[in-house]
């Protein structure tokens, strides 16, 4: 019997999980004001490119599964996720890493099949490749919405069945916004089964994914996680979570960047955006998205290549998740990721920003 599966309830009492306490904001080291994301040249050393502290070395790019339900891909198997797999098994025997490493998945993702996909490809494999590095989330009831933490222990057992994997590096609790911090923080809650997740030995490494930069800034700084997911919040287009990238950097955790073409806006140019992050798109987004793809064009790149290296090419950034379904889509992020880009094209790029009151978090806003 697996350890996770001794862990159908939480433990008993509450453990010491340090100082400072559970939701008391910790003193981090002094940060820098980034304008400009600091590059990561392609010497960039294993530390930055680690899953939290001392965990495995992963990819710039890291594979989304969010898209893979029932519903689109039926019995799957699912084929980028079948390329995923076979590369890094191949590594193994080769002289090159394999160009991605890194998975990235949700017990709610897929309605609920994701999981169950990744799964049964390891199955086939008889087992997970060595080398491969897969991470998933805490997802509230699918029919209640409970974040409760006896709900968090049985989201847990229900990954690790479906994965077939007895632990996880890394694990993260999904979309805190949708309850209050008090009841995140309570002793009954989320984050404390999270804490205590980590604290038996079930997964090496905690995170925290959600939405709203300030909400994300707040947890970084109680000290308890190892990694943070932001998504539609550090792109071409929206720097929301500029100062979460530099306090979460200050601490070492890792940076895992989501949704940087802001839901297809910046990867469809030249046909005009309707939305940006799951909203309609305003007429100042919808110029600037046009002024960046006409510039990226001169330049002799696509602006999709541009929205990908704006996030890889950030040095506190250890990976940039972008979603695939096809092999054919795997290997266009790959090439988008080699595009060379003329080094004045960021500079012009950068002048034609939308300004702080079109982003997801316009600056100095606040959480709740």
């Amino acid at each position: 019997m697996s350890e996770a599966t001794n862990a159908s309830t939480p433990p008993t009492g509450t453990p010491p999980i340090g100082t400072p306490p559970i939701g008391t904001p910790a003193t981090a080291p002094a940060t820098t004001s980034a304008i400009t994301p600091a590059i990561a040249t392609s010497a960039t050393s294993d530390d930055n490119n680690r899953l939290g502290s001392g965990g495995p070395v992963v990819s710039r790019l890291c594979l989304g599964t969010s898209a893979w339900s029932t519903a689109r891909f039926g019995d799957g198997p699912i084929d980028a996720l079948e390329v995923f797999l076979d590369g890094v098994a191949s590594a193994n025997t080769g002289d090159a890493p394999a160009a991605v490493n890194f998975l990235d998945t949700s017990n709610e993702y897929g309605t609920q099949a994701s999981e169950r996909y990744i799964g049964d490809a390891i199955r086939r494999r008889g087992g997970l490749p060595a080398g491969a590095v897969i991470q998933s989330k805490l997802d509230r009831d699918p029919q209640t919405g409970s974040f409760a933490g006896d709900r968090m222990w049985a989201s847990l057992l229900e990954t690790t069945a479906k994965l077939g994997l007895e632990r996880l590096p890394m694990l993260y609790l999904h979309d805190p916004e949708l309850i209050g911090w008090d009841e995140a923080f309570a002793d009954d809650g989320p984050v404390q089964a999270l804490v205590q997740m980590k604290e038996r030995g079930l997964v090496d490494a905690i995170g925290i994914s959600g939405g709203p930069a300030p909400m994300l800034l707040r947890y970084v700084q109680t000290g308890l996680f190892d990694a943070v997911i932001t998504h539609n919040r550090y792109t071409l287009v929206d720097r929301s979570s500029d100062e979460l990238l530099d306090e979460s950097s200050a601490r070492g955790l890792a940076v895992v960047n989501a949704a940087v073409f802001g839901g297809g806006a910046l990867a469809r140019w030249p046909e005009p955006p309707t939305h940006y992050a799951y909203r309609p798109v305003t007429p100042e987004m919808t110029a600037a998205i046009a002024a960046m793809g006409a510039a990226c064009e001169s330049a002799g790149v696509s602006l999709g290549a541009a929205a990908l290296q704006f996030s890889t090419r950030d040095a506190r950034i250890t990976s940039t998740i972008v979603g695939g379904n096809s092999a054919a889509q795997l290997a266009e992020a790959v090439a988008a990721d080699t595009v060379q880009i003329p080094e004045d094209l960021w500079a012009e790029l950068e002048a034609l920003v939308p300004t702080g009151d079109q982003w997801q978090d316009a600056p100095g806003s606040t959480w709740p």
